[in-house]
């Protein structure tokens, strides 16, 4: 019996305190080539920026409890280990002060809530730099929900 070596998956983390939303975003993400660590407040984001080695890309959501999106993203960036990992901002429409200064803090892109789970996947992996299935190919046009 011949067997293949295990597929390296890769290792995003996903920030957001409703539990419902990080779970949409892990099995949407998990169907492709990634694994998905996921924090439910601020504390769990920086123990997990400073526990896994291995992120490459972080969906972070604005307003949590403890500690914000904003804090945890000020000290990815003053963080030489994680300064140059990409940081997307989940956040609900209507946030527009708290997103101007995410992008002073160095925001990579934003995402609003609700958000299209397959523009997800396909803009983790183009951050990421991995493929994913291109016949699923999403379509980068501004999604209604986005």
């Amino acid at each position: 019996m011949i067997h293949s070596p295990p597929v390296e998956r890769t290792h995003v983390l996903v920030v957001d305190d409703e539990p419902h939303v990080g779970r949409i975003i892990q099995m949407k993400l998990e169907q492709g080539p990634f694994r998905v660590t996921l924090a439910y407040d601020g504390i769990q984001a920086l123990e997990a920026l400073d526990r896994e080695g291995d992120l490459k890309v972080v969906w972070l959501d604005l307003m949590m409890p403890h500690v914000s999106g904003l804090e945890v993203l000020a000290r990815m960036r003053a963080n030489d280990r994680t300064k140059e990992i990409p940081c997307v901002i989940l956040t609900a429409a209507g946030h527009d002060t708290q997103r101007e200064r995410a992008m002073t803090l160095g925001a990579t892109d934003f995402m609003t809530k609700p958000f299209s789970p397959k523009r997800l996947l396909h803009r983790t992996a183009e951050l990421a730099g991995v493929n994913v299935d291109p016949d699923s190919r999403a379509n980068f046009e501004p999604d209604p929900r986005d």
